[in-house]
């Protein structure tokens, strides 16, 4: 990787091809979400260790609950299990857990190991990963100006910047790359006030078929990139 240019501070990825991974291989789209929970864990650590601060992973948007019960069910399975029974991976490796996203119709359980999750996360200093679910762009900028109008600003006093400081999470920073798994070459709603500026990458492999080798050639081709901000 070049040395002339910095790590990005914070990758974005889009974690599509679980089911057509299932489905290529013959299996059930749970067996491609669960192959896609496990290479997440892999792929996302290995690139906070590489020394990128923030990295978020889109793993539930507000448009899925439009797929089939049973789908659904078998993921919010997952996501409890990611947050309850794997925290510990997190606090081996000194990574911060956040969960950002709508609360609208999760389950008590899941609200509960989401809150723990983070409590208990909430001071390590590794790196942060953020899972984006429930999540949509236009909801968390809707959020936004809700939280604005609410506090009683004027329509002169609201800027960007006002708006960015009511985001989910309003610390972290723009994504300055996002990467798209599975060929597809869309942002589906993810990240738009933060993708302004992003660089963006698109890989044909499905995401369960990633390993920690894509995370270097992805922090090489970024550092191949010349970011101009629009000058």
């Amino acid at each position: 990787m070049s040395e002339k240019t910095e790590l990005p501070r914070h990758i974005g990825f889009i974690v599509d091809g679980n089911r057509r991974w299932a489905k290529k291989h013959g299996l059930p789209a749970y067996e491609g979400h669960l192959a896609g929970y496990n290479c997440l864990k892999d792929v996302l650590l290995e690139t906070l260790h590489s020394g990128v601060k923030y990295a978020s992973a889109y793993v539930f948007s507000t448009e899925n609950w439009k797929r089939s019960e049973e789908e659904v069910g078998h993921l919010m399975k997952l996501f409890v299990k990611m947050l309850e029974a794997d925290v510990s991976i997190f606090l081996d490796n000194n990574i911060r857990l956040r969960v950002i996203g709508s609360r609208d119709g999760l389950s008590d359980a899941l609200i509960k190991v989401i809150d723990n999750a983070e409590e208990k996360t909430r001071s390590l200093t590794g790196g942060e990963l953020l899972l984006c679910l429930n999540y949509g762009g236009h909801l968390e900028i809707a959020d936004a100006v809700k939280k604005v109008i609410r506090s009683g600003i004027s329509a002169e006093d609201v800027t960007p910047e006002l708006i960015a400081q009511n985001l989910y999470a309003p610390e972290v920073p723009p994504c300055d790359l996002i990467v798209r798994t599975s060929g597809e070459q869309r942002l589906s709603n993810f990240m738009l006030w933060r993708a302004a500026y992003s660089e963006l990458m698109f890989i044909d492999k499905h995401w369960p078929d990633m390993t920690t080798d894509d995370v270097a050639v992805i922090l090489d081709e970024y550092a191949r990139r010349n970011r101009r901000f629009g000058g």
